[in-house]
């Protein structure tokens, strides 16, 4: 091989290696893999003056296996109160995962929402469908692609991320859901093909609040969890 092949495969290495580390890690104990759910409504983010995120709305129907497991009073302390609905929805996922750790899926969490939010407003479909559910990544392309036939650039940088909270959790048969608010400030504007501003504002920081769901098959081999669902929070 020549020098210019091996670059590009270290490169893609790291890019592969990157991407998995966010939202899960391989334990050596997962099971075989099961068919996907199916798909759920189109919706999109109607925040003002932020990066426009197309996402899917989630089935609102309660997350439940068939027995509720029964955690510790202090097993969620600082995620969830003892008792509540939220408690009981993260003892489903951590029936359906042993390795689940609600401290380190918010910190994996925190990194896939810049990363998605980055690579969405640089149009980098490479990163987003490693992160997306196929259904979600159909919205996002398309959004790209109609910024593409506009000629329009979106230029986004973060400022903060100030809150990622865990707002909802449960389990249907094997399949994960978890939902987080995330509260961050960034800076985000659209230019038209002339460079001129046509959305946002490239010296003014914007609070914004997302709600984003994800998901993960728990008798899957991949440990990773995708977006499956992004709204505009209040």
């Amino acid at each position: 091989m020549d020098i210019y092949t091996i670059i590009f495969l270290a490169l893609a290495v790291f890019i592969f290696l990157r991407l998995r580390s966010v939202l899960g890690q391989r334990t050596g104990d997962e099971r075989p893999p099961m068919e996907r759910g199916a798909p759920t409504v189109l919706r999109g983010n109607t925040a003002d003056n932020v990066v426009p995120l197309p996402g899917r709305t989630i089935d609102q129907a309660p997350l439940a296996p068939s027995a509720e497991p029964v955690s510790a009073p202090d097993r969620w302390k600082g995620v969830a109160e003892a008792g509540s609905a939220l408690a009981t929805g993260l003892d489903q996922v951590a029936a359906g995962d042993a390795s689940f750790s609600a401290q380190h899926f918010i910190a994996g969490a925190k990194g896939a929402y810049e990363m998605i939010v980055l690579a969405f407003a640089n149009g980098d479909r490479r990163a987003l469908k490693d992160l997306l559910s196929p259904e979600v990544f159909e919205g996002f392309d398309a959004a790209i692609k109609g910024r593409e036939q506009r000629g329009e650039k979106v230029e986004t940088r973060f400022a903060s991320i100030d809150k990622a909270d865990i707002v909802g959790a449960g389990l249907r048969d094997r399949a994960a859901q978890i939902t987080v608010r995330f509260v961050s400030q960034m800076i985000s504007v659209t230019r038209d093909k002339a460079g001129a501003v046509v959305d946002g504002n490239p010296e003014k920081l914007t609070d914004v609040t997302d709600v984003w769901t994800f998901a993960r098959d728990t008798a899957s081999r991949d440990p990773n969890w995708k977006l499956v669902g992004t709204e505009s929070g209040q």
